[in-house]
């Protein structure tokens, strides 16, 4: 395994300009290795071969780093605070820890057995600056030590733009970014126009591309908090999927 994911994700890096050291390439190793033995126990993922949590998982999440880099030159600091909404086994949350130590991150899912396997994780890479919620996003979202609270908001795969939007904006500074991980979304574009003039946001750019090393299409979409959110967002838990805006 160890290999493996050495090669492929520091052949990546290098291509991408990333500087990943030994230290940090191992404590993906150790990552990927608790993912395969806790997922015998628990369903974290259906991937779990080397290659697939290489690619598919850990340089999918990095893709998202240019993103934050951006962001962090934006704030004049690196310590910038990032939640990662519906984390499930910690993608792209704890990658973008990996690479990136000095962000502050937290850690958002509705599975609290979930979060005890990324806190396990967290001690024994070890990560420091690296919290966990459990909750559902639409009640999180309006936890006052939450709400408005981050410079970065993400999430990967967890619904359809205009209801990621309804999940993450909440959680975001006005000036700070929301940054979903999507596969084709040139509908939901279309379609989350309404959901982000309500909830304070503007989309800024979308940057289409293949993900390294296979023919699968990936986005990532940058909304910009331009405006508070409106207290009644994000709504009851079930209403952004069942209506979204």
């Amino acid at each position: 395994m160890s290999e493996v994911i050495r090669n492929l994700v520091g052949d990546y890096a290098k291509d991408a300009g990333l500087s990943l050291s030994g230290a940090q390439l191992d404590a993906l190793v150790t990552y990927a290795q608790m993912l395969v033995k806790t997922n015998e126990v628990m369903n974290l993922t259906n991937i779990t071969d080397d290659e697939g949590i290489a690619v598919r998982h850990f340089i999918d999440s990095l893709t998202l780093v240019p993103f934050i880099l951006a962001e962090q030159k934006k704030a004049g600091r690196e310590d910038i605070s990032i939640i990662d909404v519906g984390t499930g086994a910690g993608f792209p949350g704890i990658v973008l820890k990996i690479a990136l130590p000095k962000i502050r991150l937290t850690l958002l899912d509705s599975l609290q057995k979930r979060l005890n396997f990324l806190d396990e994780v967290a001690a024994a890479l070890p990560l420091t600056d690296v919290k966990t919620v459990h909750g559902r996003a639409e009640d999180a979202g309006h936890d006052a030590s939450l709400r408005e609270k981050f410079d970065v908001s993400c999430a990967r795969a967890v619904a359809n733009l205009p209801v990621l939007c309804e999940y993450c904006l909440p959680f975001v500074k006005e000036g700070g970014a929301f940054l979903a991980m999507k596969g084709n979304v040139d509908e939901e574009q279309k379609a989350s126009a309404k959901a982000l003039q309500i909830l304070g946001g503007k989309m800024e750019k979308v940057d289409k591309f293949l993900l390294p090393g296979t023919d699968m299409n990936r986005a990532i979409v940058v909304v910009r908090k331009s405006k508070a959110t409106p207290k009644a967002y994000p709504r009851q838990a079930g209403k952004p999927s069942k209506k979204p805006l």
